[in-house]
């Protein structure tokens, strides 16, 4: 038993919900994730106030992270609407195969059972209560124990209580989902580590998501985490992109480090420049956007003072300039060091959650190459060239596909599209499992399993599997 008995609670009810909820026709379950989609557009201007009010974010950032919540909520819907949801596959017996008959062999995905979802600070719609993790685990055919991040409580009771009222509606067990509030630290951890629980979704820090997946190895039955947590997202400029058109990346990188306030996990905080043309009015163009750039009010207290000591450790490390501040606090900054130093100083390649950057200066296509040797896992890495970079560009990509889940070129990594072909994961510490997305249909895999049946009578097989 847990020192928490709503986890148990919880838990157990989550446990009792899987049998029948897994067994649910994938139109039911479509069903109730438009439901709850249409519950919270239901909710209308009262739910992107709360999220003001509660989260620092702007009106018009709250209703498009609603947008996107609703729009991936239908997007799992329609996904169980087609034929392929669970992969199923079909190898066929042959019973005269020589020297020895070949068995019949079908194959589908079944849910790992209840899942343990962590709200994030930064999505307080699209990442916690009925965000992605919660609409692929559902759409799975799994129940959900949600622990509400303490940032947000009221957002995430007003969503929470529309996928209760769906729930009844629908006539499904109300075990299918709980939300839980209290301590992050004591109650996410027992609620990682109780029995009934089957696999964890996490977005936020890495002390906490690297906290969680040790709780969960060390469960007598060990369980999948998937954490995303810690990215700087490398940025490469390569020489003839810089002598094109300086200025214009400069203040795509700047509106890109800034955007809200650097609070997504995929801001730029690392830009990789070649020495040579167009470097020093990249350099003077973005220190000047950085300058004129007023501070944005931070998601809590707690992440604003984090992220101001970051900035300022940054700021006193030997061979680092600071090129630019913004206005007020928690104010942007610009920093800027060669690739020599960066390559001695292992915290130059740490994250500073917020809108602080680094730009390295590069000589070569070698020293390039150096500097991605002692970079870690991250959720992208974004390229720019000119018409001369093609073929340094073709050695690079592959360089950069062991470093990330997506490669962007000639844009920048902020804004996350959300569909069939997103990857938004990438190698530890970017994610705990590089082998899946947070983002995108393909997330529904993190909480299914293969189970094949060999040699089945037809009326024993699963519906989807019978010939």
């Amino acid at each position: 038993m847990s020192e928490f008995p709503q986890v148990d609670t919880a838990v157990t009810a989550a446990v009792a919900a899987f049998g029948p909820y897994r067994e649910t026709d994938p139109l039911t379950r479509a069903a109730l994730l438009d439901a709850i989609a249409d519950g919270i557009d239901g909710l209308g201007e009262d739910l992107a106030a709360t999220v003001h009010r509660e989260t620092n974010l702007p009106l018009a950032r709250a209703r498009s992270e609603r947008d996107r919540t609703t729009n991936q909520l239908r997007m799992f819907a329609r996904l169980l609407e087609g034929p392929d949801w669970n992969r199923p596959r079909i190898a066929i017996g042959d019973p005269g195969r020589e020297p020895l008959p070949r068995p019949d062999l079908r194959l589908r995905h079944i849910p790992l059972g209840p899942v343990a979802v962590f709200g994030a600070s930064n999505f307080p719609l699209a990442f916690s209560a009925a965000g992605g993790d919660t609409a692929a685990a559902l759409a799975a055919g799994a129940p959900v124990v949600v622990k509400a991040h303490e940032a947000h409580p009221e957002t995430s009771r007003l969503v929470g209580g529309v996928i209760t009222e769906a729930l009844h509606a629908l006539g499904l067990p109300a075990g299918v989902f709980t939300l839980l509030f209290g301590p992050g630290r004591t109650l996410g951890q027992a609620l990682v580590a109780h029995p009934g629980i089957k696999a964890v979704a996490f977005t936020g820090s890495r002390a906490a998501g690297l906290a969680i997946a040790a709780t969960a190895a060390a469960r007598p039955v060990p369980i999948p985490v998937y954490a995303e947590m810690s990215s700087v997202n490398p940025v490469f400029l390569l020489p003839g992109a810089l002598a094109d058109a300086p200025e214009d990346l400069a203040r795509g990188f700047a509106a890109s480090a800034v955007l809200g306030s650097g609070q997504f996990c995929t801001n730029p905080g690392l830009v990789f420049a070649r020495n040579g043309s167009g470097l020093d009015e990249f350099v003077k163009t973005a220190a000047a956007a950085i300058s004129e750039t007023a501070a944005q009010p931070m998601l809590t207290d707690g992440i604003r003072a984090a992220y101001e000591a970051g900035r300022d450790r940054l700021g006193e490390i030997p061979g680092v300039e600071l090129l630019a501040r913004g206005t007020g606090e928690p104010a942007p900054a610009l920093y800027r060091v060669d690739a020599a130093t960066f390559l001695a100083e292992p915290a130059l390649r740490d994250e500073v959650f917020g809108a602080t950057s680094l730009i390295v200066t590069v000589e070569d296509e070698a020293e390039t190459h150096r500097l991605l040797d002692v970079l870690e896992g991250q959720l992208t890495a974004t390229i720019h060239t000119g018409q001369s970079d093609l073929d340094e560009a073709a050695r690079l990509i592959p360089r950069l596909e062991l470093l990330a889940g997506r490669i962007v070129h000639g844009g920048w990594p902020t804004g996350v599209e959300v569909g069939h072909a997103t990857v938004h994961g990438g190698p530890f510490p970017a994610t705990s499992d590089a082998r899946s997305t947070s983002v995108g249909t393909l997330a529904i895999d993190r909480f299914l399993r293969p189970v094949a049946y060999q040699d089945l009578p037809a009326d024993l097989l699963p519906k989807e599997l019978r010939p």
